[in-house]
């Protein structure tokens, strides 16, 4: 499966404290006119550098899309992934999350951030991936995972009220590396 070629001038790369503002702004965009995360309200910028700092603390990726142009660097995307459940037993198995911004949504640029996590997460000794999407009618991030290999596991059904419906949610999975073939190596924090 070949990726999308990125489209000139972008850069995925690891978060910076630097970035915190234009993750917030991607993301609080998303809260509040989106059904991809269940927040109804954008968190502060405080809050998402909190966020940012617990994932890096547990030694997991945050990585930025940065576009590229001849006026300046712009954050238009972001993904991270973390563990998927606190208890120990979960330690290697991760969720993944990555939202856009309006303008960068429908390029092929969410499909290049997640491929990128997972090569991330699979060099960490992850060996499953899990997909938690909000609102089970997102073909875009739905689509964007079966692309890259992941498999529809389940579907909660009306686990969430926003824009005045009930929303499913529907959770995908996908193997890294060994998946459950083997024994994993001790890598991952729990």
């Amino acid at each position: 499966m070949t990726p999308p070629r990125p489209p000139a001038g972008l850069l995925i790369r690891p978060s910076t404290a630097s970035d915190v503002g234009a993750i917030s702004a991607v993301y609080g965009w998303n809260a509040e006119h989106g059904t991809g995360t269940f927040e109804l309200e954008a968190p502060s910028v405080a809050e998402m550098a909190r966020r940012r700092d617990d994932v890096l603390g547990k030694g997991l990726p945050w990585l930025v899309a940065e576009q590229r142009s001849g006026v300046g660097r712009e954050v238009i995307g972001f993904a991270y992934a973390n563990h998927f459940r606190p208890r120990a037993a979960y330690r290697f198995a991760l969720e993944d999350s990555v939202y856009l911004a309006r303008s960068a949504q429908a390029q092929g640029i969410g499909r290049l951030l997640l491929a990128e996590l997972l090569a991330h997460c699979e060099a960490l000794g992850a060996r499953q991936m899990f997909a938690v999407i909000g609102d089970s009618e997102n073909t875009a991030s739905i689509g964007v995972h079966r692309a890259l290999g992941f498999t529809e596991v389940g579907v909660m059904r009306s686990a969430g009220w926003k824009f005045g419906r009930w929303l499913d949610v529907a959770i995908l999975q996908r193997a890294l590396g060994l998946g459950d073939t083997a024994e994993p190596r001790e890598c991952l924090p729990a």
